[in-house]
């Protein structure tokens, strides 16, 4: 008799550090100190957007995504994960507005693999494919904004946000964080509902 079979890591993890620990004043203004954030990661979207065609085309072509649009890519999601963290109350700390040697040490963050062999075909029709998951992504989303709502305002009374609501808003982001790389051709993964919040 054989033993249970290990589930494989996913390409796309996310790693949670956080200490549930919130700075009431930042709290407060969390959404007129993310305007800033939200101008830069548009901005970059622009130039991630134009990555995502090229990255399609080479992948299609080589059937595996070049290695600087990967990286280039990679740090995007990375960045825009730490964004959505801080936006959500799931971190504490003030993002930075770099995509290169982002700090490692983001209580909310993602590592993503290096790329791989990629089925052509798979890649071909890779946004009809992931029609379903960003639907699931969009329903996650809406529900973390209104558990954010709540989280909202415990941390400005309690200075912490509660653990369970942070650990569904991690879910949340990881999923999504993982449909964006299964888009952007990051991996050839489909997202995973995995429960463990450093799945």
């Amino acid at each position: 008799m054989t033993g249970a079979a290990v589930p494989e890591t996913h390409p796309i993890r996310l790693g949670v550090t956080d200490d549930l620990q919130r700075t009431r004043l930042t709290v407060f203004f969390r959404l007129l100190l993310a305007i800033p954030q939200f101008v830069w990661q548009a901005l970059l979207a622009i130039v991630a957007i134009l990555a995502v065609i090229a990255s399609w085309f080479a992948t299609l072509f080589k059937g595996r995504s070049p290695d600087g649009l990967h990286s280039f890519l990679a740090g995007y999601l990375r960045y825009a994960t730490h964004v959505s963290a801080y936006m959500f109350l799931l971190a504490d700390p003030y993002p930075g507005f770099y995509l290169i040697n982002l700090k490692q040490d983001y209580p909310i963050d993602v590592e993503i693999d290096s790329p791989e062999q990629q089925n052509r075909w798979t890649v071909a029709f890779r946004i009809i494919l992931a029609i379903p998951a960003l639907l699931v992504t969009q329903i996650l989303r809406n529900l973390s904004g209104i558990l954010a709502f709540f989280s909202w305002w415990i941390a400005m009374f309690t200075g912490r946000v509660p653990e369970g609501i942070r650990n569904f808003g991690a879910f949340a982001l990881r999923y999504e964080t993982q449909t964006y790389g299964y888009l952007a051709l990051l991996t050839p993964r489909y997202p995973s509902f995995n429960v463990g919040i450093n799945a």
